[in-house]
């Protein structure tokens, strides 16, 4: 699941602050809600069948709608557009848009058998790689690797796919396995902590931490004291961030979300579709983010129950 993201100017209108002063600086744009894997973890197969209802072409924003929010999102203080999905290269005439120089994939193992049990029997990881190797001739770097880690299906291949990796330019970063949306029958036990990830590594290629990039960002990032590379840990369960998290998320039919754990949104779309001046959607983008207190992942233990699992928003339909 590939992933775009473009450098963007600066404000022109006051950047607006949620409820515990964290700015807008991100936004993550599903352009489609499909998929060509099936994920246990995102979308798992079961219920992401055949028959499952997509949205169709003329529910989800034109590119015309996605550039006019996107401007009034970047007025608004966002510096970085991520394109996601879904799989984004699934939408047509997606890979002519200007300003792509770095991607994101998705592999979760360099086993191909455990690949291909984690893609939902969709994937080859042959395939994949040699999208990367296309990815690398193309000169789009840096490019980065997504590896969701569940214990006792791919956490025991972890040294394998650094070790494939290691030198080329490619940045690996380790996901803990998180309780998004509500079908993928999250459970605690299956977390492999980050920190049990880094000794592991640690152990086998020295590292030592690198500073953040910017203020909010996701990764933590250690390079290898050789010189060859580096990797990245999303620590969402064990090591919350919400407390710097500054990622607005702007789904394929237009509704806004504040959280990637989000119950509801706000529809852009509408007012959009109506007539809507820019003025009147920059200020219902500026209210909805001023009016955002979410942090579910620092009060997971207190909401998430076995019995009533929270009804959250699938991250297939607003990305990761």
């Amino acid at each position: 699941m590939p992933n775009a993201k473009a450098i963007i100017p600066l404000p022109v209108h006051p950047r607006p602050r949620d409820t515990l002063d964290r700015p807008l600086h991100d936004l993550r744009i599903s352009v489609m809600d499909r998929c060509n894997f099936r994920c246990p973890y995102c979308m798992p197969r079961e219920t992401f069948h055949e028959h499952y209802r997509f949205l169709k072409a003329n529910e989800r924003l034109s590119f015309e709608e996605i550039t006019r929010l996107t401007r009034l999102f970047v007025q608004l203080g966002v510096q970085k557009v991520r394109l996601t999905g879904g799989e984004p290269l699934l939408r047509a005439n997606i890979s002519k848009a200007n300003g792509l120089h770095r991607i994101t994939v998705s592999l979760d193992t360099h086993d191909a058998e455990i690949f291909k049990q984690m893609s939902g029997g969709f994937a080859e990881r042959d395939r994949v790689l040699e999208g990367i190797r296309a990815a690398q001739d193309a000169g789009l770097m840096p490019i980065k690797i997504n590896c969701v880690v569940e214990r006792g299906l791919n956490d025991h291949t972890v040294l394998d796919l650094i070790e494939h990796f290691r030198g080329t330019g490619v940045i690996v970063r380790f996901i803990e396995y998180m309780d998004v949306g509500t079908r993928n029958h999250w459970s605690r036990e299956r977390v492999v902590a980050s920190r049990e990830l880094l000794d592991r590594i640690g152990a086998r290629w020295p590292l030592h931490s690198l500073q953040e990039n910017y203020h909010g960002e996701v990764a933590e990032r250690y390079a290898f004291d050789d010189g060859a590379g580096e990797v990245g840990f999303i620590s969402s369960v064990t090591n919350p961030f919400c407390g710097s998290c500054t990622r607005a998320r702007l789904s394929s039919e237009g509704v806004f979300y504040t959280c990637l754990f989000a119950r509801s949104g706000v529809d852009l779309r509408a007012p959009l579709r109506d007539g809507a001046s820019d003025d009147e959607l920059r200020s219902l983008i500026a209210s909805t983010w001023t009016r955002r207190g979410d942090r579910y992942s620092e009060l997971r233990a207190s909401l998430h129950t076995a019995e009533q699992p929270l009804r959250k928003i699938e991250m297939y339909y607003i990305g990761g």
